[in-house]
């Protein structure tokens, strides 16, 4: 059975390990250990009393930027992510956050797709963003209450 969760220190160590099953530049336990801050608002999915996936944002005014979304291997394909990512819209919607953004490796089109079908649109590109392997970022947006129109392609 799954149940989203608030993201808590008790989950940080299984975070890291998908981390590193998900990520050629994974974040370190430190690193992850802001998803649990006052600034973050973070959600895990359980799965019978194991971490399956999470995914947080930092939250500044009325702007929120998605920081990691991730979904352990053997749950994928299970509507986690999805399940998070409307863990977190609902969150910015019901919190006055106008709106939403997150970069996204140009290769993960399993994510870009998902985040399409969320309502977020591609604005920007970040030629070498990443490491390990370099790549670009796509600098994807979601607005609250607007009615945005998906790019042709």
């Amino acid at each position: 059975m799954m149940e989203i969760v608030r993201f808590g220190p008790e989950h940080v160590s299984e975070a890291a390990h998908i981390e590193t099953l998900c990520f050629s530049d994974p974040w370190s336990e430190a690193g992850l250990e802001f998803l649990t801050s006052k600034r973050a608002v973070s959600y895990a999915c359980m799965v019978d009393g194991k971490l399956a996936a999470y995914a947080g944002m930092l939250c500044v005014l009325d702007e929120g930027q998605i920081l990691n979304v991730a979904t352990h291997p053997d749950y994928r394909r299970r509507g986690y992510a999805r399940a998070l990512l409307g863990a977190l819209i609902d969150y910015a919607d019901s919190h006055g956050i106008v709106t939403l953004l997150l970069e996204v490796r140009e290769s993960n089109t399993p994510a870009i797709s998902l985040y399409r079908s969320a309502g977020f649109v591609a604005v920007g590109y970040r030629p070498r963003y990443y490491r390990k392997p370099v790549e670009a970022a796509v600098i994807m947006v979601r607005t609250k209450n607007t009615d945005v129109k998906q790019p042709k392609g």
